[in-house]
């Protein structure tokens, strides 16, 4: 999963950073707001932490020209603690949740993590799909009852098409997604996780979760739970 940070306090925004990527998020960042304005319209994201106090493009403003783009990825906005009306101005411009500073490590991850399932058709942290159990929170994989040993790599892969399960994701999407822009990237690694990928989790060809589609990608084809 991709995040994108919008922070213009220093200290903060390497925190958040080094929080999002300790849990397996590729991060992109930027130091003030008319940056972080073009990141998050031109940027793919799976996820955005935003503040609002920056200087030049305001975080709300932010906010409004992502949604009336037509991107549709969750926000999660930064507030001071007495900036109830920032809450919920920001909460009407278009961000999904706040967040209020300061905060801690565990607090900020627990509603990214629930931005993402919200977004992607999940309840529960517990992530079930045919014999698969996915704990997000964790990032641990058990099928049928025994643990799937996974490269961070190999799980953002999987998280990623289980978000998109049935879509087709091409190798161009699945590279955005998992690297930051400033990261080399080699879309010929995708088929090396997926190979990897599919190896561990139908080591005795039962189950056969991800499908290729010649020429356009990808697909997580078990049922969702």
């Amino acid at each position: 999963m991709r995040a994108l940070v919008i922070e213009d306090d220093i200290d903060l925004r390497e925190q958040v950073i080094r929080f999002l990527t300790e849990d397996g998020f590729a991060v992109d960042s930027a130091a003030d707001g008319d940056q972080g304005a073009y990141m998050a319209e031109e940027y793919p994201a799976d996820v955005a932490v935003v503040d609002l106090g920056l200087p030049g493009t305001p975080g709300i403003d932010i906010i409004r020209r992502v949604r009336k783009a037509g991107r549709r990825y969750p926000i999660l906005i930064l507030t001071a603690r007495d900036g109830w009306e920032s809450k919920v101005e920001g909460l009407e411009a278009g961000a999904d949740d706040y967040l209020v500073k300061p905060f801690h490590r565990e607090e900020l991850l627990a509603r990214v993590r629930a931005l993402l399932r919200r977004a992607g058709g999940w309840t529960s942290a517990l992530l079930t799909s045919g014999p698969y159990v996915i704990d997000s929170g964790a990032k641990t994989v058990v099928c049928d009852g025994k643990p799937v040993e996974l490269t961070s790599y190999e799980y953002r892969v999987l998280e990623y098409l289980l978000n998109q399960a049935g879509k087709v994701v091409s190798k161009l999407e699945l590279t955005e997604h998992l690297y930051t822009e400033d990261e080399e990237r080699d879309s010929n690694v995708i088929e090396v996780f997926i190979r990897r990928l599919r190896s561990k989790l139908d080591a005795n060809n039962q189950y056969n979760p991800i499908t290729t589609i010649r020429g356009a990608g990808y697909r997580w084809d078990l049922p969702r739970d």
